[in-house]
C-alpha cells in the first residue's frame, strides 16, 4: 500500500464496520419481513482479505469492498459482505473522510441484496 492511500484506509475503518453493524440490526428489525424476524449482525470485519482492496485506485475501478461479517439468527453465520459504493461515498473514500452518512436509511433494504441460503450480502452505500 503506498503512502497516497494509507490514509483512505481510515475511511473503511473499525467505527464504520461497528456503525454498520448497528445500522444492519436496526433495518432488519425494521423491516417487517418474517424471515428476517430475530434476524442480527453481530459484527462486520474492517479487514478485507487482502490490504490491495482497500487501496484508492482498486476502490475507484471496483467500487467494492469485499469482507466478512456474521449475522443470522443466531448471530453467529459467516456471510461474504460485498460493500458497494455510490458517487457519494466513493467521493468521501477517496477523500479519506468517513462514510458513515453515506448509510442509507434503516426504515427500508432497497440498498440491502442478500442470499441467506448462500450466506451473501451485497449492501450499496450512497
Amino acid at each position: 500500500m503506498t503512502n497516497n492511500d494509507i490514509d483512505t484506509v481510515f475511511s473503511f475503518n473499525e467505527e464504520f464496520c461497528d456503525h454498520l453493524e448497528y445500522h444492519l440490526c436496526r433495518t432488519f428489525e425494521n423491516s417487517g419481513d418474517k424471515e428476517f424476524y430475530g434476524f442480527w449482525c453481530d459484527g462486520i470485519s474492517h479487514h478485507p482479505e487482502t490490504d490491495q482492496m482497500l487501496e484508492r485506485k482498486n476502490v475507484n475501478d471496483t467500487r467494492r469492498i469485499e469482507t466478512t461479517g456474521w449475522m443470522g439468527k443466531s448471530g453467529q453465520d459467516a456471510y461474504q459482505v460485498t460493500i458497494k459504493f455510490g458517487k457519494h461515498s466513493l467521493r468521501r473514500y477517496a477523500k479519506g473522510s468517513s462514510l458513515i452518512d453515506c448509510l442509507p436509511s434503516e426504515e427500508s433494504m432497497d440498498w440491502i441484496d442478500i442470499d441467506t441460503t448462500h450466506h451473501l450480502i451485497s449492501i450499496e452505500l450512497k
